[in-house]
């Protein structure tokens, strides 16, 4: 039988789900003390193609094709002249290699063309960039530049619904309810460790709620497996953190 909810959010004062929040944040940060971008960079150019080939892709898949990438091509002009044929062969295991070779490309003729062939710091110069939308551009700002910024990918949005912390999908209205809740210098570490707890532990289809370290904060409690040894089982542990 399915627990009661412990948490009615719906009847919650603004106070009392701030400070939910902000606990909830506290325990995932113990539970994920290592959370972070799980995209491999060094420069915020890498970060931001990385980025944009992760899309209906895995991180890990990305981070098996970038290092090949990278190499052919350092820089914002080596990529905006790239062969078309051969940049479709290295990003192909991303999927949607067309779309996103001639995503690339333009993206790194505008960079050359408008930024001397670097990545802008400011979220206007990143979303008008071809093919760069707030999540990406928050991504790149905050991982690559430490620039406070909330990168509502489908995780966040899930887990901020999830856990009462907003009832909208329009992701710049779940940021909107996320940057009331959390104060700036939080924000990095929340996406980190939201995003982790989502691929982890509160999936989409079945989450492990028995084994999950904010079940008692959590109105959404009993959407998922709540025995905890059926949990467990469900729990896809972090890799390790790379040397």
């Amino acid at each position: 039988m399915t627990a009661r909810p412990v948490v009615d959010a719906a009847a919650e004062t603004p106070l009392a789900r701030t400070r939910r929040a902000r606990r909830v944040h506290r325990l995932l940060g113990e539970r994920y003390p290592d959370a972070r971008c799980e995209l491999d960079f060094t420069t915020p150019l890498q970060l931001l193609v990385a980025t944009v080939l992760s899309a209906q892709c895995t991180d890990r898949r990305v981070n098996q094709v970038t290092p090949a990438l990278f190499a052919r091509y350092p820089t914002a002009a080596d990529l905006a002249g790239a062969d078309r044929a051969e940049l479709e062969a290295l990003v192909q295991p991303t999927g949607f290699f067309r779309t996103k070779a001639e995503a690339l490309v333009r993206l790194a003729a505008r960079l050359v063309e408008e930024h001397g062939g670097e990545v802008p710091p400011r979220l206007p110069d990143l979303v008008a960039l071809p093919g760069v939308g707030r999540k990406t551009a928050n991504v790149v700002l905050t991982d690559a530049f430490g620039v406070p910024g909330l990168t509502v990918d489908t995780h966040v949005g899930r887990l901020s619904r999830r856990l009462g912390f907003s009832t909208h999908d329009d992701p710049v209205k779940v940021e909107q309810d996320l940057a009331e809740l959390f104060p700036r210098e939080d924000w990095r570490l929340l996406n980190h460790r939201l995003i982790f707890h989502g691929r982890r532990m509160c999936h989409s289809r079945r989450p492990a709620c028995g084994a999950c370290p904010v079940s008692r904060l959590c109105p959404s409690y009993g959407t998922g497996e709540t025995d905890p040894e059926r949990a467990a089982a469900l729990v896809r542990e972090p890799a390790p953190v790379p040397s």
